[in-house]
């Protein structure tokens, strides 16, 4: 099987062609609701922008979700150049918004498609491409004299960490790369709870 390729991090990009602003907001995102969020979010940012058009792509168990929107533009000039330059780079689990002010001057339907493959193709190369790593929630707990050590792991194994709690004992939730589960697993002191 080939291995999946995702982006490391947000950004935004932004650039001006004939006095048309574009902004690209690019995201890693895990399901269609996240996307969809997010594309919510930036639209709310940028309530007075002529068109916030979006593309994504989501590997999910399987299931592959592709989505793009031209947001007012004309058909196919906006988003399906975003999409098609989603597939070109083989990325996947992303989502590429880009919002535009309009600066007067028309750029024709291939200054459309030009420009807003180019901001899916800046902004993706920014957030830097990376292979995609499948990720599981896990929950544990520590005592409270190993907190040093137990972070440093974690640090090494690149979790992320969602939560900690101080309670009796501390409790974590991660988000570890399946590959390295079996190293918490059996790591003395971690004891896993059933999430």
């Amino acid at each position: 099987m080939e291995k999946l390729k995702t982006i490391k991090k947000e950004c935004s990009i932004e650039f001006e062609e004939k006095k048309s602003k574009f902004i690209a907001y690019v995201k890693p995102v895990f399901s269609k609701e996240e996307a969809e969020d997010y594309i919510r979010y930036i639209k709310s940012l940028h309530p007075s922008a002529t068109h916030n058009c979006s593309a994504y792509k989501i590997n999910n168990n399987g299931l592959e979700f592709f989505k793009v929107d031209d947001d007012g533009e004309p058909s196919g000039t906006a988003g399906k150049p975003m999409g098609d330059i989603i597939n070109y780079m083989e990325v996947t689990n992303l989502v590429v918004i880009t919002t535009r002010y309009f600066g007067g001057i028309k750029l024709g339907a291939g200054g459309l498609v030009r420009n807003y493959a180019k901001t899916a193709k800046l902004g993706i190369t920014e957030a830097e491409i990376i292979d995609f790593v499948n990720k599981i929630e896990l929950l544990f707990e520590i005592p409270y004299e190993k907190l040093g050590e137990v972070e440093k792991l974690l640090k090494d194994y690149e979790a992320e960490i969602i939560d900690k709690s101080f309670l009796e004992k501390i409790v974590f939730k991660v988000k570890i790369n399946e590959d390295f589960f079996h190293i918490i697993e059996n790591y003395p002191y971690i004891n896993l709870i059933n999430s």
